[in-house]
């Protein structure tokens, strides 16, 4: 008989275990090999590295008939995600890998080298019909590893000798980086940035989302975007009653004061693993709300964590749902957010460019 070992946070990382996707066939657990591995970790053991390997994806623009979300077609350059975020709605879809939702999610990464390729194969199909397109609906297309593949800057360079119509959709200051790119696509009303600001308190972000921008670098971005004509907007989410939902009137407070027009929240969502792997996090970093904070959450989900039907799954339901929606509302009044709304991204401008040897196309 063996002593399973408790697993203990990881220095910037989210999540607390690495556990078991839910389609494998025997779970995995860290036990004591008798080599004194039940008693804390030798402090100099190296960071647990973030590994890189390849998509070899076919196509690269996905779709969705979901009534909840105002996309249909989405492009997505990385799977996983080095943010580490443990709330991130994406986890569960590591488990198609074989990975785990856990710490494998934030650091057994895959990007897809081909994705600017196929994005203009698929531009170019004669039966595309252009519609706006969502950069980073699933994990974001800013994180770290970013910087050096500089896959979604390349991306945006196919959307933009298209005219293609985009959202971009991130937690990263490393947007800025493409202002080059983005405010001539604003000129011609082909693009918006939206931004995730779950907190304020920068010792909580640090352990909800360790590797994402601080909450100071994320509205100093959104500063730069508005100020170069970029169209922004700010998601406070996801709102965490009893965690962060009380801050969110100066969520909306600051972010208007940075120049975004336009606001938006979702309640927590704990779709599969991820319930087990938040509440993992909250006995871990906030063992004293802990109990409060899935109370309150299931008072949002008719008495269970996780609700998935369309229509409320995003909002949730009850007294303490309505009382957030409602707060939400008279601030977006009070600060003029959504009242002046982004003019809608131009579709008519998309055109195929020509490429090497083709023909002039007669008008």
């Amino acid at each position: 008989m063996v002593d399973e070992i408790p697993d203990r946070a990881r220095k910037g990382r989210g999540a607390v275990s690495n556990r078991t996707g839910r389609f494998e066939a025997e779970a995995r657990v860290t036990v004591d090999d008798g080599w004194g591995s039940s008693v804390e970790p030798d402090p100099d053991l190296p960071p647990l590295r973030t590994v890189l390997g390849v998509d070899s994806a076919r196509s690269v623009i996905a779709r969705n008939d979901s009534p909840d979300i105002p996309f249909d077609q989405s492009v997505n350059p990385y799977r996983g995600c080095e943010h580490g975020c443990i709330y991130c709605f994406a986890r569960p879809t590591h488990a198609y890998l074989g990975l785990s939702p856990g710490l494998d999610f934030e650091t057994r990464l895959f990007h897809k080298p081909k994705a600017p390729e196929l994005l203009d194969r698929e531009l170019r199909a004669p039966g595309y019909r252009c519609k706006p397109l969502a950069l980073g609906a699933n994990t974001d297309p800013y994180q770290p590893v970013e910087r050096g593949q500089r896959l979604t800057r390349r991306i945006l360079e196919v959307l933009s000798a298209f005219n293609q119509p985009v959202v971009i959709i991130t937690k990263s200051a490393l947007v800025a980086r493409d202002l080059d790119l983005l405010a001539p696509m604003a000129e011609r009303r082909l693009v918006r940035v939206c931004l995730s600001l779950t907190t304020l308190d920068a010792g909580l972000a640090r352990r909800l989302e360790p590797r994402a921008a601080t909450p100071a670098r994320r509205l100093e971005t959104l500063r730069l975007l508005s100020e170069a004509g970029i169209p922004t907007a700010v998601l406070a989410s996801p709102m965490i009653p009893g965690l962060t939902d009380h801050e969110m009137e100066r969520i909306l407070e600051v972010a208007a004061g940075a120049g975004v027009t336009a606001a938006s929240y979702i309640l927590l969502r704990l779709p599969r693993e991820i319930a087990e792997l938040f509440q993992e996090w909250l006995r871990t970093h906030a063992p004293d709300r802990a109990e409060r904070v899935l109370s309150l959450l299931r008072q949002t989900r008719g008495g269970a964590l996780y609700r998935s039907e369309f229509g409320s799954r995003m909002r949730g339901e009850g007294p303490v749902a309505a009382l957030l929606a409602r707060r939400f509302e008279l601030a977006c009044a009070r600060l003029g957010l959504n009242q002046r709304r982004f003019e809608g991204l131009d579709c008519t401008r998309f055109r195929p460019p020509p490429r090497p040897g083709d023909q002039f196309a007669l008008l």
